[in-house]
Parts: C-alpha cells; sequence; structure tokens
C-alpha cells in the first residue's frame, strides 16, 4: 500500500506487511539527505545512512523483521519496499537524466555503478567479499538486495568493485556509488520523457 504525499514533490510513503516483515518508507528525491533508519540489521543502517546522506535522497524507514531467523528476509523486503518507493516518486520520469554513473573510492577499495531508469529491470552484480558477513549482514545479501532494489525501480544496475580487499570497504563504497549514479539519474535536466518511445 502506498500514497504520495504530493503530486509537485517527488516523494512516497510505501508500507509492506507479511508474516515475515513489517516496513514502512518514506523518500524524498529532491531532498538533503536527512534520514532516520531502522532495520534490524545494525550494518545495513550504516549503508543506508550513507546511501542517503550521498545520494540527497531523504529516506525514513523502519522494519521489523524476523532477524532471529535470518538477515535475508528483512534484507530483500526491503530493498523491494524502496524500489517501489523510488519508481512512485518518480512519477511519469518527465525530465529525468535517466542514466547514472559514478566511480567511488574507499581506501583501496574502488567501486563502480551505471544505472538506467529506463523501466527493464536487470542487475549486474561483480564483487567477492573476504568475509561471510558483517555484525550480521550476510555479504552474499549484497548483491541480493540491489537485484531486489532492481526489479521494483525497474531498473539496470551495473555494479563493480574493481579493486579493495577489505569488505567493509567495498561494500561502502558499492552503496555510495550507487547513491551517486542514482542521485545523477533521477536529476532533472530536462523536458521531456528521455526516450524515443515517449515512456519510460
Amino acid at each position: 500500500m502506498s500514497e504520495n504525499a504530493n503530486e509537485n514533490i517527488r516523494s512516497a510513503k510505501v508500507k509492506r506487511k507479511t508474516f515475515e516483515t513489517d516496513i514502512q518508507v518514506e523518500l524524498n528525491l529532491d531532498g538533503s539527505g536527512q534520514h532516520s533508519i531502522d532495520s534490524g540489521v545494525f550494518f545495513l543502517d550504516h549503508m543506508l545512512a550513507n546511501f542517503s546522506k550521498h545520494s540527497g535522497i531523504d529516506l525514513t524507514l523502519h522494519c521489523k523483521g524476523d532477524t532471529e531467523v535470518d538477515d535475508h528476509h528483512s534484507v530483500e523486503d526491503i530493498a523491494l519496499v524502496m524500489g517501489s518507493a523510488m519508481l512512485e516518486a518518480l512519477g511519469d520520469k518527465k525530465g529525468v537524466q535517466r542514466y547514472g554513473w559514478s566511480m567511488i573510492p574507499m581506501d583501496e577499495a574502488l567501486a563502480r555503478c551505471a544505472l538506467d531508469l529506463g523501466g527493464r529491470s536487470y542487475c549486474v552484480f561483480k564483487c567477492d567479499f573476504n568475509r561471510p558477513d558483517i555484525n550480521g549482514f550476510s555479504t552474499e545479501m549484497i548483491e541480493h538486495f540491489f537485484l531486489s532494489l532492481s526489479r521494483t525501480l525497474q531498473a539496470n544496475i551495473h555494479l563493480t568493485v574493481l579493486e579493495g580487499s577489505n569488505t567493509h570497504h567495498k561494500i561502502e563504497a558499492l552503496f555510495k556509488a550507487f547513491a551517486y549514479a542514482l542521485k545523477q539519474a533521477v536529476s532533472i535536466t530536462g523536458t521531456s520523457v528521455p526516450s524515443t518511445k515517449g515512456t519510460l
């Protein structure tokens, strides 16, 4: 269930409740990076705070999930709800740049993201991690997070770690690269829908 706050403001509120998770997300694409995040997965909180700060997207997120079972359900469902909220906030995508790209260093790590808000879901993820988890966040769920986000955002997302050894640095560089690429892609740079089809 969702509700758009104002047709003239690119914002959205989306709620999703299942037997496994109860999630509420509110975001504003034209914000200043303000955030209040409680995902139930501490390292994911840190990554989403970084995403909000560096994308300039205001993000309020609360999730009650069955983390006593695993982090899988919470991480996956948060990504699905965030993607849905972003898609709703984009509206008809009139005037958006559509494409975004970024390359972000963090110490020895270097991450690259390229994305397309063209209405088709696809995710390419190339990264290896040296640790199975960080403070309860399974590193195998990083790829699944972006795959799930690409589905509901209806976007192509290509993420690669080009250099790095420290798992924390690689993951944080990925989230920041995604933040800057998305910031570019959602920016208003024109007056029409950026597609020869006339729709995205």
